[in-house]
């Protein structure tokens, strides 16, 4: 048995802890993208609390390896995680949404332990194929983890860079795809189909996993088989989006923050706890 499969108690008591810390500032704020957030709340924290996240003792920079919240309306995932492992000061968390601080909807490099200012769709697999190539080329050994929406995949940027990719063999890179099954228009394959997308990424010379992206044990199962691997890889994550609250689980509206009266915020605040 791995390892890392005796840290999923903690593990999911952490993705637990961030759901609901981002709704309560969902509510405080009277802003942001829930269905997005939450869909992706896992698979975060797996990537950091399993320890796939290495620290950089060497240089003035929080972490060795970059993540890239690609879809960058969902950014603010990595908040409560990064205040967590200290590198978000507490007071910039506690004074966002009553006071100035920071934090944003959507990240920039202005914030500790955010690596790129994201929000334009299709964009975070090319700013990723340029890091690695970076690291390459100065013989790191830094990898590269990129969170993707499928809906991203309707912009022709991101097929640019798989060929960019794949063309100069950056296997320090690894893309991990929120497929939640829906964006703003609604499903995916109502809207221009996207499957097979693992033949067509496999086409790239991307090595392809797979997972229900929020079995902490697959997902980590499936992050040590990236890190091994030789090739850029991708895990194609199936996820719900807004997952954990009963009322916003697979509804294309809640891909925005929407108005909530006090006893839908009782009900999020029970199926959170």
């Amino acid at each position: 048995m791995s390892k890392v499969l005796h840290n999923t108690k903690f593990i999911n008591e952490k993705a637990k802890f961030v759901r609901s810390s981002l709704f309560e500032k969902f509510v405080l704020t009277k802003q942001g993208h829930p269905g997005s957030v939450f869909s992706m709340v896992d698979l975060a924290a797996s990537l950091y609390y399993g320890g796939f996240i290495r620290k950089d003792d060497e240089n003035n920079s929080p972490f060795k390896d970059k993540v890239i919240v690609s879809k960058g309306h969902a950014t603010a995932t990595l908040y409560p995680i990064l205040v967590d492992l200290g590198i978000i000061d507490i007071d910039i968390w506690n004074k966002w949404g009553s006071d100035e601080t920071m934090l944003r909807v959507f990240g920039n490099i202005s914030i500790p332990g955010i690596d790129v200012t994201s929000g334009s769709l299709g964009h975070g697999l090319g700013i990723a194929a340029g890091f690695a190539e970076s690291f390459k080329r100065k013989k790191n050994d830094n990898k590269v983890f990129v969170f993707l929406s499928e809906g991203e995949l309707y912009e022709g940027s991101c097929w640019e860079s798989l060929l960019y990719i794949s063309s100069n063999r950056l296997d320090n890179i690894n893309i991990i795809l929120d497929r939640n099954s829906l964006m703003i228009l609604g499903n995916t394959e109502d809207c221009v189909e996207l499957d097979p997308i693992d033949e067509k990424l496999k086409g790239f010379g991307i090595e392809v996993y797979s997972c229900n992206g929020h079995d902490t044990s697959d997902i980590l199962l499936n992050y040590e088989k990236m890190n091994a691997s030789n090739k850029p890889t991708c895990l194609i994550a199936k996820t719900i989006k807004g997952k954990g609250v009963s009322f916003m689980e697979n509804k294309a509206h809640c891909h925005y923050w929407n108005p909530l009266d006090e006893t839908q915020i009782k009900q999020a605040r029970q199926d959170l706890s």
